[in-house]
Parts: C-alpha cells; sequence; structure tokens
C-alpha cells in the first residue's frame, strides 16, 4: 500500500513536470532565475519605479503593502489585524480598536493615511506595472511549488493575485482598455484548490495567466517600458515589498512564515530578471553602477536557495534590508536625475 502511494506520488509529480514542460524540478542549489514564463519575458526590455514611500492606506492596502508594517513592528498576523478591523475613520483608530498600542503606533504613525492617494504620470505607471510585477513573483513561487507537486503550498500564490492584487490594480485595468483576466485566474486557482489532479489544465491555465499578465504590461508604450531608469523604479518597489515580506517570515531567527518567504523570494527572482534585461544598457553608461548592483544581487539572491525554506535564515532581515537599502541608494542618482 504504501509503494502504491509512493508510485502515485512520484507518477503524479512527473506528469505535473512534464505539463510544466520542466525537464528538472528546483533543488537547494536551484540558482534564482525565473523559469515561469513559457513565453516571452514579461517587461522583456523594460523599466519602471515604486512609489514604495507613498503612505499606506489601512482601509484599502492589500497585505503585501500592510506587510511593511507588520516588518517594521515585529507583530506576527499584523497585516490580517489591520484588515480585520476595518474600516477606520481617522489612523488613531489602529489604537482605539486595540490593533495596536500607543507606543507601538508611534512607530509608524507617518506610514499609515486613510487619505486614497492620487498617483499621476509616471509614478502611476511605476504603480500598475510593481503590482502586476507583485502578480509575477506569487505566480513563480507557485509554479515551482506545483513542478514540486504541492500544490496546496502553491495555491496561496496563485490566490494572492486574484484576491488581493487584482482589485486593486482593476480600476487600472480597465481604465488601460486591457481585457478582463480575473477569470482565467480564479479558473487556475480553482484547479490548483482541488489539488491540480489535471496537469494539462493546470499548465493550460498557468500559461493563459501568465499571458494575461504579460498583456497587462505590455499595454504600456515599448519607449517606457524600455527605459532602464523606469525598470529600476519598478525593482526597487519590488525589492522593497519582498523586504517587507522577509521581514515578516522571519521570527527568533526562524523561518516562521513560510508564505511570506516564498512570497519574497518570487519578488526577487522577478526583479532580478527584469534587472537583467536592463544591466546590458547599464553597463555602457554607469558601468560601475552596474557592477555594484550586479553584486549586491548576487549576494541577495542567496538569501532564497530554494523554494523550500532552509532550515536557518540565510541571513537576517536586518542583512537583507541593508542590501536592498543599498541597492535604493546606487539607483537614486539615476532615478532623480529623470524625475
Amino acid at each position: 500500500m504504501i509503494f502504491s502511494r509512493r508510485l502515485w506520488a512520484v507518477t503524479a509529480s512527473l506528469a505535473l513536470l512534464a505539463a510544466c514542460g520542466e525537464a528538472t524540478p528546483p533543488t537547494s542549489n536551484t540558482p534564482l532565475s525565473s523559469s515561469t514564463s513559457p513565453a516571452a519575458s514579461p517587461m522583456a526590455n523594460n523599466s519602471h519605479s515604486m512609489g514604495h514611500s507613498k503612505p499606506i492606506n489601512i482601509n484599502n492596502a492589500i497585505l503585501s503593502e500592510l506587510d511593511k508594517l507588520e516588518a517594521k513592528l515585529g507583530i506576527p498576523a499584523l497585516s490580517n489585524q489591520i484588515q480585520a478591523s476595518r474600516p477606520y475613520g481617522s489612523t488613531e483608530e489602529l489604537v482605539s480598536k486595540k490593533v495596536l498600542t500607543q507606543a507601538q503606533f508611534d512607530q509608524i504613525k507617518d506610514m499609515v493615511t486613510i487619505e486614497d492617494v492620487v498617483l499621476e504620470g509616471e509614478a502611476k505607471d511605476v504603480d500598475y506595472i510593481t503590482k502586476l510585477g507583485l502578480m509575477k513573483g506569487h505566480l513563480i513561487v507557485a509554479h515551482e511549488l506545483l513542478i514540486l507537486n504541492k500544490p496546496a503550498q502553491a495555491e496561496p500564490h496563485i490566490g494572492h493575485p486574484v484576491e488581493e492584487i487584482y482589485a486593486d490594480v482593476e480600476d487600472q485595468l480597465t481604465e488601460r482598455n486591457v481585457p478582463e483576466f480575473k477569470t482565467t485566474l480564479i479558473r487556475l486557482q480553482d484547479l490548483v484548490k482541488a489539488g491540480a489532479k489535471d496537469p494539462a489544465k493546470v499548465k493550460t491555465e498557468f500559461q493563459s495567466s501568465l499571458k494575461s499578465v504579460d498583456q497587462a504590461i505590455a499595454i504600456l508604450p515599448e519607449t517606457e517600458r524600455q527605459n532602464p531608469v523606469f525598470v529600476l523604479k519598478v525593482i526597487n518597489g519590488l525589492l522593497d515589498t519582498a523586504n517587507s515580506e522577509y521581514g515578516a517570515a522571519i521570527a527568533n531567527n526562524k523561518i516562521s512564515a513560510l508564505i511570506e518567504y516564498q512570497d519574497s523570494r518570487g519578488f526577487v527572482i522577478y526583479a532580478e530578471e527584469l534587472y537583467q534585461e536592463i544591466a546590458p544598457a547599464l553597463a555602457k553608461t554607469d558601468p560601475k553602477v552596474n557592477a555594484e548592483i550586479k553584486k549586491n544581487l548576487t549576494t541577495l539572491k542567496t538569501v532564497w536557495p530554494s523554494v523550500e525554506a532552509p532550515a536557518k535564515p540565510v541571513k537576517s532581515p536586518t542583512e537583507v534590508t541593508a542590501l536592498i537599502k543599498n541597492i535604493e541608494k546606487l539607483t537614486t542618482p539615476l532615478t532623480q536625475k529623470s524625475s
């Protein structure tokens, strides 16, 4: 009986592996590289930035944004507590509703708002592409987990794009005349929720989902998507979110929140993928900056040796923050020059 179960598991794994078009599943030594995109890289030759310093609206921010508060304060599941206590008539209600103590609120009060932040021009485009990039990051780790025949772990990473991010970017999708693809994401989510029992269908819906996100990205003018400075801004936004997720994943020198660990891995993988697209251009115009960014990214990638968490964190949240802030610092002269 045990042999039968093992044989079924291996067979299912191989079938899913073949369906996903992979020759070998990732191992603990798998380098950080995107293997999800069966089609062209979503942001082939693009550029963007992120308004990562904009205040976080506690009434409508997605979990990935609220995780920045969770990481800042080191309070497990704070993001969920903030969502559960909505709506807020003022930011101070985080205290009166007993989500935070006054001392905790004082540490993050400059980071939060209840006012909608209206973005325009390039900042709006950066925000749009960064959110789609977060979708890509989620799908990247979902793909890795499906290859490992772990649909239960993959499901949250397929669920987040449709349950959170899509709603957050839906108005912009409509405004930009992007064809609706929420239905496509839901079909994929339903298949994976059911255990990914039909690898061929999972493959079809996964590719359709990726293609839809890529088409949404491609709606921006090519000149903007190929602008290295624009891409750097998007990369900074993705890394900023990865930093928050990683901080929320670690407690007492252990990886206590696997989903956040995997989220941060996906965001870093996609950020690095984007950087590879613009590296040749930066190597010509700013070779020293390019070399330093590559050096920091190479070190950063070692933090996530596999989609399955290591026994102990490779680096502390403080060390990861230092690497990401250094990359942001290196890009600042370039991004400010374009503003």
